[in-house]
């Protein structure tokens, strides 16, 4: 994420990433999903997430123009800088005009097309053979100013993640150890609502015994943060296999305790007060437009990347929907815990042990496998944002005061709280609202533009956004700006009525 252009790795076919891309977009914002359903009714969820969908897959198609303009301009240069070399190579003694015409490629696209480049076959030259990540496409497409709000965005994220995952885990370690009948694997998803002071194990409050998972988990997890750490393929096999046995489980469970008669919800259709923590939830949980460039280089066949983006978005509104639906119909409102996988620890709910536990603890197995990956991606970002050109860092900044500012604050937000539908909520309708739907249309903008001042007004990016007309990009800000401006109105007028 801090940009930069990698080895485009190991091709698979146009499936292959279609599996990757579901993957990647169902993760744990799907696991906070059924409460905020169930806390701003049925309908009014249901439309928000088909629109929100909507969005997400049309910026999702401006990233990927954006990647395919980046490749061209990539080409352009590198076409450039080869005839340079060869003219000098030609020239016997002094300076020449051509010499003095190429000293600055990028400059003189910007004043008129170079036609040699269309000539030599300029259907092909957006061909997305590079992974040009986020970070790069904005220092190509935008200004300083541009460059480092996107990073700030980006960083603000990444902060929002960790917190998450952060207290996500010591929240079901809690959740599932503590009790105050004694009975430890039965009392999670019995509907008593327990409160931070309850008792947990003798004199230890439940709040005590999260805060000593939280440190327990900062201190397994986070010295991570000041090496380098990469994922590997079978650590992403076992986490994937994990979390659709998990998924799948309790979609099967709800729906038999429905089709028993034993289904206790009774969701309204909408209470307007759960719109914010749902439409932060809906935003974080199609949450894709970051990694896009790591899930689309590796395509073998981008002819019809679009169609297959928007068949993935469908099956994922079909997931959500399902998930979302059987939880809001088989629990009370009241019952559903912010880790939908919670609510399956209950004896009533499944008899076997090893289920109950498998799904209580099942966001700390993924999760704690994710959280090394994206700190480490969070502190490259600060070194990125920082970086001048030419500069080292010295070895107390590098491997002790950017490694620091990334672990510390997420996990004192974690201390300080451990409401993961506010977390999630948050960081969705806040840094998630700029990843998804401001930086996207700002990258499809800038990129057209200077499409047209390097290839010409008649040269036609191949993998153009379905959605090609400037006025889609005009709604995706307008929609952008006036989210921030309503989650924000909401929060004061909720803190204020307290």
């Amino acid at each position: 994420m801090a940009g930069g252009i990698t080895d485009t790795g190991e091709l698979y076919s146009p499936y292959v990433g279609l599996v990757y891309m579901f993957n990647l977009i169902v993760g744990t914002g799907a696991l906070t999903m059924p409460k905020a359903f169930a806390t701003a009714g049925w309908l009014v969820s249901l439309v928000l997430l088909m629109f929100l969908g909507f969005m997400s897959y049309m910026t999702t198609t401006f990233v990927v123009e954006a990647m395919a303009a980046a490749n061209a301009q990539l080409r352009w240069k590198r076409m450039e800088k080869r005839k340079e070399d060869d003219e000098d190579e030609d020239s016997s003694s002094g300076v020449s005009d051509s010499d003095v015409l190429l000293q600055d490629g990028y400059e003189r696209a910007e004043t008129r097309p170079i036609l040699s480049v269309q000539r030599r076959g300029s259907a092909n030259i957006f061909e997305i053979t590079e992974r040009v990540e986020m970070g790069q496409m904005a220092s190509m497409f935008f200004n300083k100013v541009g460059v480092n709000l996107f990073y700030f965005c980006i960083i603000i994220y990444l902060y929002g993640d960790l917190a998450i995952y952060a207290a996500a885990v010591p929240v079901s370690l809690m959740q599932v150890t503590c009790s105050v009948t004694g009975n430890h694997s039965c009392s999670v998803g019995d509907g008593t609502k327990y409160n931070d002071t309850d008792k947990c194990w003798g004199p230890i409050r439940r709040i005590d015994a999260y805060r000593l998972y939280l440190a327990a988990f900062t201190l397994l997890l986070g010295p991570f943060t000041f090496f380098n750490v990469q994922k590997t393929k079978y650590l992403q096999i076992m986490t994937s296999l994990m979390r659709w046995i998990a998924f799948i489980l309790m979609i099967i469970l709800a729906l038999i305790r429905i089709s028993r008669g034993q289904a206790e919800g009774h969701p309204s259709m909408a209470q307007l007060s759960g719109i914010r923590n749902l439409f932060g939830v809906c935003v974080y949980s199609f949450m894709c437009q970051h990694s896009l460039p790591s899930l689309i280089t590796p395509i073998s066949k981008k002819k019809h990347v679009n169609k297959l983006v928007l068949l993935d978005y469908i099956l994922i509104l079909a997931f959500y929907s399902l998930l979302s639906f059987t939880a809001i119909y088989c629990f009370r409102n009241d019952t559903l815990m912010d880790m939908y996988t919670l609510n399956f620890t209950n004896c009533d709910i499944i008899s076997v042990a090893f289920i109950r536990y498998f799904l209580g603890l099942f966001p700390v197995f993924t999760i704690s496998t994710n959280f090394p990956i994206i700190a480490v991606t969070l502190r490259n970002n600060w070194k990125t944002l920082f970086h001048r050109e030419g500069g080292t860092y010295p070895w107390v900044v590098d491997r002790i005061v950017f490694p620091a500012i990334t672990l510390i604050p997420p996990v004192l937000v974690a201390f300080c709280t451990h409401d993961l539908e506010s977390l999630v909520g948050i960081t969705g309708a806040y840094a998630g609202n700029g990843i998804q739907y401001l930086i996207p249309a700002f990258l499809a903008y800038c990129s057209r533009k200077d499409t047209q001042l390097v290839f010409g007004s008649g040269t036609v990016n191949k993998h153009l956004s379905p959605f090609r007309h400037t006025f889609w990009i005009v709604f995706v800000l307008i929609w952008g700006f006036s989210c921030f401006v309503f989650v924000t109105a909401n929060i004061v007028l909720s803190e204020s009525k307290l």
